[in-house]
Order: structure tokens, then C-alpha cells, then sequence
């Protein structure tokens, strides 16, 4: 999708005609893992290029996804890889979908910094989210009952956790399912005995993350393969990228941009 926005310049003028600048004016949507890098290298990128015009949303994975494909977003951001039916559904609107690695991350389980627990196998984590380990007495901690908390099915995020350690088992049916990273971390930071799920950007203070397997997440783990919970994050573009999308997609996997990626939490690849 392409428009284009004519601002007229006040004050200059060429035999008393304004001279008309075009703007041209992309839309970025989806993950809300990816979310704080879009936004931010949106935030730069405007700085140095005021012609640009930028707006950039979350939504989730799978919704940047369905708006790349139905031709309502420039660029699709995705914590998840795109599916074969997402493919196919995109080829059947025209549309081809092509994928850009912006970075990488891990996806840090994280509890309240009250609970004991600092260390659990992935196996574990598999049985608590899928409802086997219910109490974390069960885990060497106090008698209080584990209380789960879950991304959406909307959620990339959701997809690369049920992929990496619930091995596509249901989540159980009693956890709090939320719409963003941040929201999970709020949760968790206001419930001493829950357990959740964030992208290494999402990590702060409020929460604890807890190693997997004996390795603890971090840029330097999840770069290495040594943290077995690491993807890669995705913007989605609609065939090869032109005009501004080219330019901020080239600006985001460049040096200042993965510098931006590193500032943020994430795992830059340069």
C-alpha cells in the first residue's frame, strides 16, 4: 500500500505559488514484541527524514500479518515465521510476501521477584503451562498455587513459546491469557505467585527471569544458541521493497538500527 500526503510548505513561495513537498506515508502493524523496535527506529528515521511519514502499531503477530496480506499495512511486524496458509491465502489476494530478520530474541520466563525459584528445566515450564504442575510447592517452593499467565492466540509470541517448549500442547484453560508483552510483565509484577512469559526487551526490575536448563536469557546466550528459547523477529514486506519502505526496512537492519535493537533489549545482528 502506498499514498501519498501533500503538505503545502507556508511562507515559501515561487511567484506567489506554494511549492507542494510530498510526503510519502507507510503503515507498520503487528507484533507487539517487535512494537518497541518499530516504534523506535520509526522515531529516528522521522527525525532525520521529515518527509517521511511513519505510523506504527501492534495488534499482534498474526494481525500485522492478515493486514499485510489484505493490503491494510506496508509492513508486518511478526515474532513468529510467517504460516504456509498465511502464504497461500496472501498469493490467492496477489500478494507476495516477503520476510526481513530485524533481530533477534529471546523469550524470558519470568515470576515475581518474591518467589524463591530462580531455576527451572524446560520441562517444567511444559508442565505448568499445560496444567501438570499446578502448585509451586511441586517445585521446591512455598504451598501456593501456580498462577499461569499466557499471551493471546493472537500473539507471535503465544506461537514460538507453543512451539519451543509446550511442544503445540494446549495451554491450560486457567491461565490469564493477555494482549501485549508489557501486559504479561505488569501481571506478573503484581502477583507474587505467577509465572509468565516476555521477550528479553520486556525485562525490568518488576519481575525476575528464571534460567532454562541451566542457562540464564540474555543477548550473549540467545546470539550463541546456548538459550533454547530464542527466535528471530520479522517485518513482512508486500514483494520486493520500494520507495519508503525500502528505506526504513534498509534503515532498521543497518548498523544505527540494530544499534537501537541492542538499546532496546533485543539482539541486534550487526
Amino acid at each position: 500500500m502506498k499514498s501519498f500526503t501533500r503538505i503545502l510548505i507556508a511562507g515559501v513561495t515561487i511567484l506567489g505559488i506554494a511549492v507542494p513537498v510530498f510526503a510519502e506515508k507507510i503503515v507498520v502493524e503487528g507484533s507487539t514484541t517487535v512494537l518497541p523496535i518499530a516504534q523506535k527506529a520509526a522515531e529516528v528515521y522521522m527525525q532525520k527524514d521529515p518527509n517521511a511519514d511513519i505510523s506504527v502499531r501492534g495488534g499482534g503477530s498474526s494481525v500485522g500479518i492478515a493486514s499485510i496480506i489484505d493490503g491494510s499495512c506496508d509492513i508486518a511486524d511478526s515474532s513468529r515465521p510467517i504460516k504456509d496458509t498465511e502464504l497461500e491465502k496472501a498469493a490467492a489476494n496477489g500478494r507476495d510476501i516477503k520476510a526481513h530478520v530485524v533481530a533477534m530474541d529471546g523469550i524470558a520466563i519470568v515470576v515475581h521477584p518474591s518467589n524463591g525459584i530462580s531455576a527451572m528445566s524446560k520441562s517444567q515450564i511444559k508442565n505448568i503451562f499445560t496444567g501438570k504442575i499446578s502448585n509451586w510447592s511441586q517445585l521446591g517452593g512455598s504451598n501456593e498455587k501456580i498462577v499461569a499467565i499466557s499471551r493471546d492466540t493472537s500473539s507471535g509470541t503465544f506461537e514460538a513459546f507453543m512451539e519451543l517448549v509446550l511442544d503445540k500442547q494446549k495451554v491450560r484453560p486457567d491461565a490469564i491469557m493477555q494482549a501485549s508483552n508489557q501486559a504479561v510483565a505488569t501481571t506478573v509484577a503484581r502477583t507474587p505467585n505467577a509465572i509468565g512469559y516476555v521477550g528479553l526487551g520486556f525485562l525490568s526490575d518488576a519481575i525476575k527471569a528464571v534460567s532454562v536448563d541451566g542457562v540464564m536469557p540474555s543477548k550473549e546466550t540467545v546470539l550463541t544458541g546456548k538459550y533454547k528459547v530464542g527466535r528471530p523477529l520479522f517485518m513482512y514486506s508486500n514483494g520486493t521493497p520500494q520507495g519508503l519502505v525500502k528505506e526504513f526496512l534498509d534503515f532498521v537492519k543497518g548498523s544505527e538500527g540494530q544499534a537501537l535493537a541492542d538499546e532496546l533489549g533485543y539482539v541486534g545482528l550487526k
